[in-house]
């Protein structure tokens, strides 16, 4: 049914061939925008089955992690690019180290992400981008049974032989694009080499295939990822459980996920069709996706930024900037944290009470050293406006402040230069109002 269909839609698409350049730019930018778009809903560890929970690499990313969705969104496209390039040196074959740096570039840096030991246990791990796992990725299923991808030793030598694997199959010729770009997706998700962004790769690689064989890229829609998780489970009933199982695999094993992607074949055949002839492909809903990226790569004030902000980068600044002076407080009668909300000042008593501050765009933490006759005063303000955030230090007069897009973190460069700053200060009141001088 598809086939017949594919063979017409492509040899029109063939036939139109070479494309005007305005034209051409119309589908770039389309499948660009749905490319990014897509990606950025689309989680890339849950792609066996619908309503899965991950057993081992399950939470939400915090500490460092928080803006990088924003990071992320960005490097999508970089990734897009990455295959564009590649896919245009006709001869050259596949090969682990394009993988590993696909998934680098997606990933950006490394992070730090929640899990969950296999016993239930809550634990940290770092996610290292650009390297394949060294921890057990597999999934708890619908039905409550243990779906297994590759271990962590099988791995190295599995995505090895799929690398040799594809380029002889290449090589041979005997199957159509489309189809070697689903044995390959299939084959690499059951390993699921790396410790996040699988999904990404995977969806990367089949567009590097078509691209490489001139046909248009493909988008998995993310209102489409229940089906597409359903098609893939079939294929997992068909293929067997176990990790090896898929090396094994066979077109006929995965035929449902063939289908599938050749489907959403024929819609970027249709789509490229009208541009080339020069007719309209814009959506209805394609001005929203737009504006929705803009703000991933250069996100505004939310509430959600506005906790985020506070929680992971001015409050921990603040902490960073005490706990350089806490070795001196034996030399002061009294210290204690004043913050102010609007008008009034309040004292705190513990740093968990600086939750209280987590949702405010504006406010003013206060440690106070005191002496008997004297108080050295830092003052840190926080002010989140609607496109970037500013953490200041006042001392006596003398401030210091630091700017900072939503999508950047405070670095640890900025946290030196700030803890100078205070530390020249700290220095000049400690002289002059308690070191006895001869």
């Amino acid at each position: 049914m598809y086939m017949k269909k594919l063979d017409q839609l492509y040899s029109e698409w063939k036939g139109l061939q070479p494309i005007k350049p305005e034209y051409q730019k119309k589908i770039d930018d389309k499948f660009k925008l749905e490319f990014n778009y897509n990606s950025n809903h689309i989680e890339g560890n849950t792609l066996t089955y619908g309503q899965t929970k991950l057993l081992l690499l399950f939470g939400e990313t915090t500490g460092n992690a928080a803006l990088r969705d924003y990071e992320e969104m960005k490097a999508h496209n970089v990734g897009l690019e990455m295959i564009k390039q590649y896919a245009k040196d006709k001869e050259r074959g596949l090969n682990e180290g394009f993988i590993r740096e696909l998934n680098k570039t997606i990933l950006v840096q490394n992070y730090w992400k929640d899990a969950q030991t296999p016993s239930g246990e809550h634990t940290r791990i770092e996610i290292k981008v650009g390297e394949y796992k060294t921890r057990p990725n597999s999934v708890i299923t619908s039905t409550g049974e243990i779906f297994e991808y590759a271990s962590v030793e099988e791995t190295p030598s599995l995505m090895s032989d799929l690398v040799c694997w594809y380029n002889e199959e290449e090589k041979k010729g005997e199957l159509l694009p489309i189809e070697l770009a689903a044995l390959l997706h299939y084959k690499y998700i059951r390993i699921h080499p790396f410790e996040d962004g699988n999904g990404r790769i995977a969806r990367l690689l089949v567009n590097y295939i078509l691209y490489k064989y001139d046909y248009p890229m493909i988008i998995i829609k993310s209102e489409d990822k229940e089906n597409y998780l359903r098609v893939l489970h079939i294929c997992d009933v068909n293929v067997g459980s176990y990790p090896s199982d898929s090396a094994n695999a066979k077109l006929e094993d995965i035929e449902p996920f063939v289908d599938y992607l050749k489907n959403q074949m024929i819609d970027s055949l249709e789509i490229s069709i009208k541009a080339a002839k020069g007719e309209d492909i814009e959506e209805k809903d394609d001005w929203k996706k737009r504006i929705k990226l803009k703000l991933q790569e250069a996100p505004v004030r939310t509430d959600e930024l506005v906790e985020k902000i506070n929680i992971e980068q001015v409050i921990p600044t603040f902490e960073k900037i005490d706990e350089c002076l806490k070795e001196f407080e034996y030399i002061f009668e009294k210290n204690y944290i004043l913050l102010r909300r609007g008008a009034y000042f309040s004292e705190i008593k513990q740093y968990a009470e600086l939750e209280k501050i987590k949702n405010i765009i504006s406010f003013e933490l206060q440690k106070i050293y005191s002496t008997s006759n004297n108080k050295f005063i830092l003052s840190l303000s926080s002010l989140l406006e609607i496109n970037n955030y500013l953490i200041g230090i006042e001392i006596g007069g003398s401030d210091y402040i630091i700017s900072k897009k939503y999508n950047e973190t405070i670095s640890e460069e900025d946290v030196n230069q700030l803890i100078s700053f205070v530390g020249k200060h700290f220095e000049d009141f400690v002289t002059e109002n308690i070191i006895i001088k001869e």
